[in-house]
């Protein structure tokens, strides 16, 4: 399971060092990495067992239009990657142009249980700060699932 937040930079080839806690996950799963454009201007980021798990859930649920469209916007659009030696990975070039990545090459990891989320660090403060209103609203009722 993936948790945490993580502040990584990226190299000149777009790759970054993974953090030693999301690198032991990926090694329980394999050593690859599916990346999906996600929400807003970031990224997702599936181990390739548990991108497996993604595509026998959406075989078992989705109608054979949903699957097309599944497969058109979504499939078409993955990119793998491996875990290199040094343990880094890269972000293929066509999806890293969807995060904003400014001079610094700094990105964000945050860790959602199954998978990675992947943000400018920019976008991700605007993020957590447009939806702070959502979860104090709700706070009450994640603090009593703690």
């Amino acid at each position: 399971m993936f948790a945490g937040e993580y502040l990584c930079r990226l190299d000149e080839k777009g790759r970054f060092i993974v953090p030693s806690p999301i690198r032991e996950e990926l090694d329980t799963d394999g050593h690859g990495v599916v990346f999906l454009k996600g929400p807003e201007q970031a990224l997702l980021a599936y181990s390739l067992k548990e991108w497996e798990r993604v595509l026998e859930r959406t075989k078992a649920k989705l109608d054979e239009d949903q699957s097309r469209l599944f497969m058109h916007y979504v499939v078409s659009e993955a990119g793998t990657s491996e875990l290199d030696k040094a343990g880094r990975v890269l972000i293929p070039g066509k999806l890293r142009k969807l995060i904003p990545v400014e001079d610094d090459q700094e990105i964000i990891l945050v860790g959602l249980y199954n998978r990675l989320e992947i943000w400018n660090p920019s976008e991700w403060r605007r993020f957590v700060s447009r939806s702070e209103d959502k979860y104090e609203q709700q706070l009450n009722k994640i603090l009593n699932l703690l």
